[in-house]
């Protein structure tokens, strides 16, 4: 074993630093572009851009998308697409909003925000996008009708769908139960955010040394220990100055008095509390994590990826991918309700253009975050980064001022020379698709 990390070691010395940390080449490009963008704008706005307040609003209105994002590259790495995510959003958030305040009271007698309804609600939503998503892969799965035809249909249908249901009206939700999950009225506060945070810490640390030693232990080739050390250095520093920024974000003292009186309780004089990290960021982050193990370590990811690679060897070896793609859809489905759940809970309110063009946005995160159109590639991670990298530019340029259509204008671009540099990466890694 000592003679493999000394080989790694030797072999670190001459690769340089950058190929003996073994960081993949998209992602720090990613990275780069992600970290120019926060540069400018921070210059741009005189600091503004990074200030806890803000960057706590662009984590809380990146989750929806970056949800439905990690959906989305098991949906492009079958070498399918799905253009409806924006409307089953849509339609999910219909049917949770008419359940919670009218359908569950009246059918059961009991008052809007009783716990119970809220649970019913929560799993009506979250059935609805799964049946949804579920028809779509039996269309495209054992219908063999092209799935852009069929989302672009769904795209139209749960759209005007979802008015009819809410008879065109908006539908407000007071809850505070369900506002939990919507980001600035569900928070962790200072403490439980950096015991959080350090948790998260240990867990990385574990992590990586379990997979190190799995290594070891195959007789596979490691790095040396200073690189695995600057790893966790460096992902043990990005969890804790996250938690820390957000953990600076003060609780207004208008919302503090209210939470008070909600009690029965007066501010105490002098008192102050901290955002800290909010309950739909947490969410996404068990998202992520469930869904890379779900591609990494499970029978349904691999099938998923060999499927991608070659449709046709997979079917050889033995893999259904009919009721695959059905499984893929429906996975899609169920997070398109998790994600109308959050966006609901931000908006306080039901309203008939929500997720409007998010499928667009969707698509472009997975795509900026190296998710390949023909399929085969994709990781979840960074599909996540380019819904962060597309909500900074976004709140970026609303906070200089940029009109709303030149900002549209600019994410159209930056999807299409992200397909390029792509496309240019695989030829001159020699990768066929």
């Amino acid at each position: 074993m000592a003679d493999i990390s000394e080989a790694a070691s030797a072999s670190g010395t001459k690769r340089g630093v950058l190929a003996t940390l073994e960081l993949d080449a998209r992602l720090l490009g990613m990275l780069v572009a992600f970290l120019a963008i926060v540069l400018i704008f921070t210059v741009w706005t005189g600091g503004t851009f990074i200030q806890p307040r803000n960057v706590f609003n662009i984590s809380v209105q990146t989750v929806p998308v970056a949800i439905m994002a990690c959906g989305m590259v098991f949906v492009i790495v079958t070498r399918h697409i799905d253009l409806s995510v924006g409307s089953m959003l849509a339609m999910c958030s219909a049917v949770m909003a008419m359940s919670q305040a009218y359908w569950l009271p009246s059918l059961f007698g009991l008052e809007y925000g009783n716990p119970m309804v809220l649970v019913l609600t929560i799993l009506i939503g979250f059935t609805s996008g799964i049946l949804m998503g579920a028809a779509t892969g039996w269309l495209v799965g054992y219908q063999q009708i092209p799935s852009f035809i069929v989302t672009l249909g769904g795209l139209f249908i749960w759209r005007n769908v979802n008015w009819f249901t809410t008879n065109g009206q908006s539908v407000s939700l007071t809850d505070p139960n369900l506002l939990m999950f919507g980001g600035t009225e569900g928070v962790l506060g200072a403490p439980a955010s950096y015991a959080v945070g350090i948790a998260a810490s240990v867990v990385a640390v574990l992590t990586m040394m379990a997979a190190r030693k799995n290594k070891i232990g195959h007789g596979f080739v490691v790095k040396p220990m200073w690189a695995e050390g600057t790893m966790m250095a460096i992902i043990v520093a990005t969890i804790m100055l996250f938690v820390h920024w957000l953990s600076l974000y003060e609780i207004p003292a208008g919302k503090l008095r209210r939470m008070f009186e909600a009690r029965g309780e007066t501010v105490p004089e002098g008192y102050t509390a901290m955002h800290g990290l909010p309950i739909s960021v947490l969410i996404l982050i068990l998202v992520a994590v469930v869904m890379t193990v779900v591609a990494r370590k499970t029978r349904f990811g691999r099938y998923i990826f060999a499927a991608g690679g070659n449709p046709d060897a997979a079917e050889l070896s033995g893999v259904d991918t009919k009721w695959l793609t059905v499984k893929v859809f429906a996975l899609m489905g169920f997070l398109c309700g998790l994600a109308a759940l959050i966006a609901q809970a931000r908006l306080q309110s039901h309203g008939n253009d929500i997720g409007m063009l998010e499928e667009l946005r969707v698509i472009a995160a997975a795509v900026i975050g190296g998710t390949a159109l023909a399929g085969g590639v994709g990781t979840i991670y960074g599909a996540v980064l380019g819904a962060l990298i597309m909500q900074s530019l976004q709140s970026g340029m609303a906070m200089v001022g940029v009109d709303t259509p030149f900002q549209n204008i600019i994410v159209g671009l930056v999807l299409i020379v992200a397909v390029w540099v792509d496309i240019i990466y695989r030829k001159r890694m020699g990768i066929s698709k």
